[in-house]
């Protein structure tokens, strides 16, 4: 039997082995209790009041024509489809959906994700002290506040500074030149620690012996990567792509401070839009609206995880 064959069979048997009981039910069927739902409710409150609440109160602003300052900041009224007829034909607003979308396969997927795979996989078998130097300098870079992170990135993309003498042009300005790439690769830096640290942890729970006996197969190094590393990391990396999107989807800090959404509106990603609309517009309706749109996108995304999960665990 090859160790493809192994691969494929073990994991049948193993959870026939551990869902068949010969003396009661299936150990893996839904199981649920009354008894749980007292000890439930604290947290069942607690996410009412800090999540659900102001979620909901955010869709209701959306409906209607509130403003920070001005006639309807105290007495607004509802406004029906008003501010969603207005994002329909919203211009920027389709272009911000254009640029977070960017923002978030640039840094999230195409950045942090794919870099934290091969940083830990790189990291396996690198020497002690490198792994403990290069591992370091990559944590640190994702505990870093994000204000710190964007005005480093700002004091070393723009003239004079750490990449444009790299690049043998001192006195070109990165950020004015591609603001969208670099707003990512600042975004995606930041990021790539954690990514790092969870592709390492999936890692090192990789069987030995598997990649072992594909060695003795004479299995290349790109045969076992994409035959046997691959697939078992499948649910860490369905859960990292996941977590990198939401947290590159909710951005917001490091994207101000660096370009406040321009020059003009080149990068006016949907957190800045709903906060300049907001907040410099004084438009807080229509900026709830713009921030609705991000909860809807979030929960399709969230929902898509689940059916992968969903389809994982069924097969």
């Amino acid at each position: 039997m090859s160790i493809s064959d192994s691969l494929q069979a073990a994991p049948a048997s193993a959870v026939a082995g551990a869902t068949d009981s010969p003396s009661g039910p299936r150990l893996d069927r839904v199981r649920f209790s009354w008894v749980s739902i007292p000890l439930l409710l604290p947290a069942i409150a607690l996410l009412a009041v800090l999540f659900v609440g102001p979620v909901l109160y955010s869709f209701y602003l959306g409906f209607t024509n509130l403003e920070l300052i001005g006639p309807t900041s105290r007495q607004y009224n509802v406004t029906g489809m008003a501010n969603v007829t207005r994002l329909i034909h919203d211009a920027v607003f389709h272009q911000s959906l254009y640029l977070t979308a960017f923002f978030v396969l640039g840094s999230a997927i195409a950045g942090a994700t794919l870099v934290g795979l091969i940083l830990a996989m790189a990291m396996q078998n690198a020497l002690g002290s490198a792994r403990l130097i290069v591992g370091g300098l990559v944590v640190v870079c994702f505990v870093l506040p994000p204000v710190v992170v964007a005005l480093s990135w700002y004091a070393a993309a723009t003239s004079h500074g750490a990449y444009t003498a790299l690049f043998g042009d001192p006195g070109g300005d990165f950020l004015a030149a591609a603001p969208m790439i670099v707003v990512s690769a600042a975004n995606a830096w930041n990021l790539t620690g954690l990514a790092m640290i969870l592709f390492g942890a999936a890692l090192r729970n990789i069987p030995g012996e598997i990649l072992e006996s594909a060695r003795m197969e004479n299995a290349s190094a790109v045969q076992r990567f994409f035959r046997i590393t691959l697939p078992l990391l499948r649910p860490t990396l369905v859960t990292t792509v996941l977590l990198m999107t939401l947290l590159a989807l909710a951005n917001f800090t490091v994207v101000y401070i660096m370009t406040a959404g321009g020059p003009g509106t080149s990068t006016m990603i949907l957190p800045v839009y709903s906060y300049q609309q907001a907040f410099q517009f004084d438009n807080l309706g229509y900026g709830a609206l713009i921030g609705d749109a991000m909860v809807i996108l979030a929960t399709i995304l969230s929902f898509v995880y689940v059916r992968l999960s969903r389809a994982r665990g069924d097969r």
